[in-house]
């Protein structure tokens, strides 16, 4: 079933837009707690528009928060929320390219569907150079927009998860002394304790008790698991 997105009639439904307040201020943080809901957060100028695309995403079981230009959602948008962001392309004031321009400023960036009328090329390149997740042309069949919703939700999930491992791992990174951390960062690349300790100038006993205290600290319990610990941090994908 396609929905005709590229007509401007208004049905006499407007949608609704909760205000941005203490309710809204959940998963607030780069990396947003893990319990806090997702949001379709939908931005374009055609109440109609934005009727559709809300209710296709309520029957989905999705949350939606909609808004009727850029300069409304980027004023009301706390950063750290997680979700994605679904943008009209052509909008007055704030175009769509510019409001995901101004997203990919942000901590933790969402990821953008940006859907159109127009399907320009350029555009559609200009768009993913930025890094659109998506470019959709309108009429789009729903069942194939929830799905790519759904596919962009889930990127968002699993950044937030390793930025979650990311900064647990960071905070046992700081509890060790910089000694430790010299060690360590000998240890995951494989050096033996009599190398480690000709290279950093102290005692092999000396080097057996930090690496035991990095073991501890680090949480771990073999050196493949430590070294994919240091992978993980050092990862910036």
């Amino acid at each position: 079933m396609e929905h005709n997105l590229s007509s401007s009639a208004d049905d006499g439904r407007a949608a609704v837009i909760p205000p941005p307040g203490p309710g809204n201020a959940a998963g607030r943080g780069p990396c947003a707690q893990a319990a806090a809901a997702p949001t379709v957060f939908v931005v374009d100028d055609d109440e109609a528009v934005r009727h559709c695309l809300s209710v296709m995403l309520q029957m989905a079981g999705l949350h939606s928060e909609t808004f009727a230009d850029g300069v409304q959602f980027t004023r009301s948008y706390r950063s750290g929320r997680p979700g994605c962001l679904v943008l009209d392309a052509r909008m007055p004031a704030m175009s769509g390219i510019e409001v995901q321009q101004w997203m990919g400023r942000q901590e933790t960036p969402l990821p953008v569907i940006i859907i159109t009328g127009h399907g320009e090329v350029s555009m559609a390149v200009t768009a993913f150079r930025a890094g659109a997740f998506d470019f959709l042309e309108k009429p789009f069949d729903d069942g194939y927009f929830i799905s790519r919703v759904q596919a962009a939700l889930a990127q968002d999930d699993e950044r937030r998860r390793r930025c979650r491992e990311k900064h647990a791992i960071r905070e046992r990174v700081d509890s060790l002394s910089r000694r430790e951390r010299d060690v360590m960062e000998l240890m995951v690349k494989g050096l033996s304790n009599k190398l480690i300790a000709n290279r950093l100038d102290i005692g092999v006993r000396t080097v057996e008790t930090h690496r035991a205290q990095v073991m501890r600290k680090m949480d771990v319990g073999s050196l493949s698991e430590l070294t994919r610990l240091h992978m993980c941090l050092h990862d910036d994908d």
